[in-house]
């Protein structure tokens, strides 16, 4: 049976998240090869939830966490046939396809981090999910509460969540137009506008650290966030890649290329549980599970064995 590896993005942190991998030998080697890369202690600034607050550290520390994850089911004999990470997820999907190198993947993730940290405290932003309007209907909150001000569809999550980006005041009256339009809506825990045209200033210094890497031809199949079809192919993902930081994430269509794959297993690798909850509404009757430490992963290697008859193996390339 077909299974899938989702991977959080930003909002997914908590204090803390990181301990668990330093107790399997192939999450500590991640989160270790993370920190000597970027010079600090990612378990330790991980439980400093002060820190977890700067761009600059949380996205490097969720995707150690997220690849952590995925080098501890793979270790365990969990194989893979599609992938797909949500935001900063997608560099970390990237790396467990094979289509960039661990080292890779981390160095163009800080230029980014580093580079919206710099576009957020020039051009203040903030994001907000709406529960219970369709993306028409979201687009639409979009034009009549812009009023000039810079506010788009920053992630497309379902037929009927989606994510608002733009400046705090535009942000604001959005909140307001749809909660009185019967949505319930939640404010993101991140520093700026992602996904938005407020990050343009951080589109070239990202496009040219991509542009210096090298794109491999992934493993099994990676769907992007901007296109949200599934690819094979080194030159599209880079493409794709390039566009990310002011491109919708169509999370929605992602889950239904999934579905369309026939996959009925969804393992979310990193902090958190947002992606499990959005995979069980996308796709009925699917086996989802969310993996956090190591023994969750022990969990799932032993459910799929017994389900589908997966043995212990190396699995894909990944790191």
């Amino acid at each position: 049976m077909p299974v899938a590896v989702l991977f959080p993005g930003q909002g997914s942190q908590f204090p803390g998240m990181a301990d668990a991998w330093m107790d399997h030998p192939a999450g500590k080697a991640v989160i270790e090869a993370a920190s000597n890369a970027l010079g600090w202690g990612v378990v330790e600034r991980s439980r400093e939830p002060s820190a977890l607050e700067e761009t600059e550290v949380v996205q490097p520390a969720v995707f150690a966490c997220d690849v952590a994850a995925f080098e501890v089911l793979r270790a365990e004999g969990v194989l893979f046939h599609a992938a797909a990470g949500h935001s900063l997820g997608e560099y970390a999907a990237l790396v467990a396809t094979g289509a960039l190198t661990f080292e890779d993947g981390l160095a163009a993730l800080s230029v980014r981090a580093r580079e919206m940290g710099k576009a957020s405290e020039a051009a203040p932003g903030a994001m907000t999910a709406l529960l219970g309007l369709s993306l028409a209907e979201a687009a639409d909150v979009c034009d009549v509460a812009g009023r000039g001000d810079v506010l788009a569809v920053a992630n497309e999550n379902g037929p009927k969540q989606t994510v608002l980006s733009g400046s705090v005041a535009a942000v604001d009256r959005a909140t307001e137009l749809a909660r009185s339009r019967g949505a319930r809506t939640v404010r993101l825990q991140v520093a700026g506008a992602f996904h938005s045209p407020l990050m343009e200033p951080a589109l070239q210094p990202v496009r040219e650290a991509l542009s210096r890497l090298e794109f491999h031809a992934p493993t099994f199949t990676l769907i992007p966030n901007a296109s949200g079809k599934p690819t094979l192919q080194p030159i599209a993902i880079r493409d794709l890649l390039s566009r990310h930081l002011i491109s919708p994430v169509r999370w929605d269509a992602t889950m239904r290329a999934m579905k369309d794959m026939h996959i009925d297993w969804f393992v979310e690798a990193g902090p958190g549980d947002v992606l499990s909850k959005l995979a069980r509404r996308a796709v009925e009757g699917s086996a989802v599970r969310a993996v956090g430490s190591p023994d969750d992963a022990r969990s799932v290697a032993a459910e799929l064995r017994q389900a589908h008859g997966q043995g212990q193996g190396e699995g894909q390339r990944g790191t």
